[in-house]
């Protein structure tokens, strides 16, 4: 199914996740559950780390604690694209060869939620309709909500419970392409840009700036006009020249692909393998993880401070008639921030 489509198998968010937990699990019980690879516990798992109740927030932490030494062994590739460029139907194919190899896959899908109600149709598991349908694949779509980066607030921590769960490989898929959407170079082993031939500007993806931080560039739909694809695929190579890699040890490569073909998926993978090998010899890879996970640190402090300052009732008294003095242009930005950063010092 095309994206876009509607399906009776989509869900309908409406700013919070469907209710499955109420009280508070046995994290004990639900940790073993899900190191034995059940299904229905890494789901339960997961929309524990989603909830937003306090009690929940802390069983959460402390399943993912008890968890830790189980993570760490898959592969993490992040697929992100343009819309419209075949970021699920490119799962699909991918998911469905790796499956064959032996391996299982985990998917972390997100979907863009609207800025005025904050509903997102949570429809990739139809765009996925073979892989969707494998007991060694796990599709998890989960609602942007309103978070930076093109990722879900929760993606990292769903990302290491599916590898406590045994899933070897975990992707995850992107709402879309642009400066503020490239966390998930933050969270994963291998960046994969997906981009379409005779897209217009040539240099478009570089004016956004993500190509510096692509591990792997893919031209999708190839088959539609290989003449077209293989100067894109020309162009990207002779643009990367003239940019710093995201690796001193790996110079990405310039791929084409047909995922409604399942064309091109094979040397996809072999492209994603051999990064990840060269990547863990030269020790890198372990380099990596620790800055993305003392990054995460920094973020989860950012978001905690955030919510602490809007939550505090003399910052909400304060902030209407702050707001509406700069709206007015009686004050300016930076003035209001102060004064409300003033308050912050006196009563944190």
């Amino acid at each position: 199914m095309r994206k876009g489509t509607s399906s009776s198998a989509s869900i309908r968010y409406n700013g919070r996740m469907p209710s499955r937990i109420s009280p508070s699990p046995d994290i004990a019980a639900l940790a073993q559950n899900l190191g034995a690879g059940q299904r229905a516990a890494l789901a339960r798992a997961i929309t524990l780390v989603e909830s937003r109740r306090a009690d929940h927030q802390a069983a959460a932490r402390e399943l993912v604690q008890a968890l830790l030494p189980r993570t760490g062994h898959a592969i993490r590739v992040g697929i992100t694209g343009s819309p419209g460029v075949g970021k699920s139907t490119t799962i699909d194919a991918l998911g469905m060869y790796l499956i064959e190899q032996g391996h299982k896959v985990a998917v972390l899908a997100v979907d863009p939620s609207s800025a005025r109600t904050g509903g997102s149709i949570l429809g990739d598991k139809t765009r996925m309709e073979k892989l969707s349908q494998r007991p060694e694949a796990f599709i998890r779509p989960s609602p942007a909500a309103g978070s930076l980066g093109g990722v879900a607030e929760k993606t990292r921590e769903a990302l290491l419970l599916c590898e406590a769960a045994g899933f070897d490989v975990v992707i995850v898929e992107t709402v879309g392409v642009g400066q503020s959407e490239t966390a998930v170079a933050g969270m994963t082993d291998c960046f994969v840009l997906l981009q379409l031939p005779n897209a217009g500007d040539d240099l478009q993806a570089i004016k956004k700036g993500v190509v510096e931080l692509a591990d792997m560039v893919v031209f999708n739909k190839a088959d539609i006009d290989p003449a077209a694809a293989e100067l894109a695929a020309g162009q990207m190579r002779s643009a990367l020249t003239m940019l710093h890699p995201a690796s001193i040890n790996w110079r990405p490569p310039v791929l084409k692909a047909s995922a409604a073909r399942s064309q091109g998926i094979a040397e996809f993978w072999r492209a994603v393998e051999d990064h990840h090998q060269t990547l863990a010899a030269s020790g890198e890879l372990t380099a990596k993880r620790r800055h993305q996970a003392v990054s995460w640190l920094w973020q989860l402090l950012d978001s905690g401070l955030r919510h602490r300052f809007r939550e505090h009732p003399a910052i909400n008294a304060a902030l209407p008639e702050l707001t509406r003095a700069v709206e007015e242009g009686v004050t300016t930005p930076a003035a209001a921030a102060q004064r409300l950063l003033v308050m912050m010092n006196r009563y944190f």
